[in-house]
């Protein structure tokens, strides 16, 4: 690889034409990315709980949160590609998602399965109130599609939480 290939290229705007107006896709598009953000954070927590559960419940909290992960991941192409479809741009690497992310990362070396489910439970519900501000400014713009996607999303995160408060429920 030269120093050539390596300077960024000059070319066309990656803005796409949209009916929304400009506020509406700046507004939609802020909102979206850092709901993209949040989903991208919640996903590795998930996934790095996935990996490091450990206790007499394993394989049913292991499966639980393999699911989970596989559904929050799956919400984020839709959701980058609903900012592009609106005229914005979005996350472009990882120090983007950390500079804006709410949700908070969870580096500790053990974390027991019970206060990993309880975090994933929080979490999910925070998302949920993302979710629903998110839902606020596309409403406020017009943004049905992205309205109709995200309802589906805050249903998903609402069953995300109801499982894992459940599961560390005592009985």
């Amino acid at each position: 690889m030269n120093d050539l290939s390596r300077q960024p290229r000059m070319g066309a705007s990656l803005r796409t034409p949209s009916d929304l107006g400009e506020q509406a896709t700046t507004d939609i598009a802020a909102a979206l990315t850092g709901l993209l953000a949040d989903m991208f954070a919640l996903y590795l927590k998930t996934k790095n709980f996935h990996w490091h559960l450990s206790g007499p419940h394993f394989r049913d909290y292991h499966l639980m949160l393999d699911e989970q992960g596989d559904q929050i991941f799956a919400t984020t192409d839709a959701i980058a590609e609903r900012v592009r479809k609106v005229g914005g741009t979005t996350l472009r690497s990882i120090g983007h998602i950390h500079r804006i992310q709410r949700l908070l990362d969870n580096d500790a070396d053990y974390v027991t399965a019970p206060d990993m489910l309880a975090e994933l439970a929080d979490d999910n519900r925070r998302l949920t109130g993302f979710l629903r501000a998110t839902h606020t400014v596309c409403e406020t713009h017009n943004d049905v599609a992205s309205t109709s996607l995200i309802e589906v999303w805050i249903d998903e995160a609402e069953r995300r939480s109801w499982f894992l408060y459940e599961a560390t429920r005592n009985r």
